[in-house]
């Protein structure tokens, strides 16, 4: 009796040993899912975004955001420069296909207005001249919040960056804990 015991006891134990392999796969492909379908998990590696966003802060991205609309002007966006697809950067949506747009003393116009466009959400005055630039159908020109020290569609050999290359929207910032909220 001693022995068919022990052998259910075996059994019983590699049944709770495949019921927690299988736990973790499935998991694992959850996971893996969210992380290549539905959502980018990045740490910002640079000063580019301050204040809106700080070196270290964690952010959500949601890769669905996009599926049935066009990013829009301020938006602010993960993606695969043109330069090094290697790489993920954020940095705001400022230019719109089609659009033509112009650096002049540190002030953004677009499609040669007299008034500069609104980026009060920048923390100091840019600075320098760039452009004009006439942005293809499907690319966007990028721009970092903190203009003095963002490498951006300004300065890259291709400026522009084609729809195709946006992975997200930024949507969530879930560290620091005190920072915790939307991305705006």
């Amino acid at each position: 009796m001693v022995k068919g015991g022990d052998h259910l006891e075996k059994g019983a134990r590699w049944k709770e040993i495949m019921s927690y392999i299988k736990l973790i796969a499935i998991a694992t492909c959850c996971a893996v899912f969210l992380n290549k379908v539905v959502m980018v998990n990045a740490q910002i590696p640079s000063e580019s975004m301050e204040k809106t966003i700080m070196v270290g802060d964690r952010i959500f991205g949601n890769r669905l955001a996009y599926i049935n609309e066009d990013p829009e002007r301020f938006d602010i966006v993960i993606f695969r420069p043109p330069d090094d697809e290697s790489k993920l950067y954020i940095k705001r949506v400022i230019g719109l296909p089609g659009e033509k747009v112009q650096v002049t003393d540190g002030q953004v116009y677009i499609d040669d207005t007299k008034e500069p466009l609104d980026d009060s959400f920048v923390p100091e005055m840019p600075e320098g001249d760039a452009g004009p630039y006439v942005i293809p159908q499907d690319c966007y020109f990028m721009m970092g919040d903190n203009r003095n020290y963002s490498e951006d569609s300004r300065f890259w050999d291709q400026p522009f960056v084609s729809r195709d290359q946006i992975e997200a929207k930024a949507g969530f910032r879930y560290f620091p804990f005190d920072k915790m909220g939307i991305v705006e």
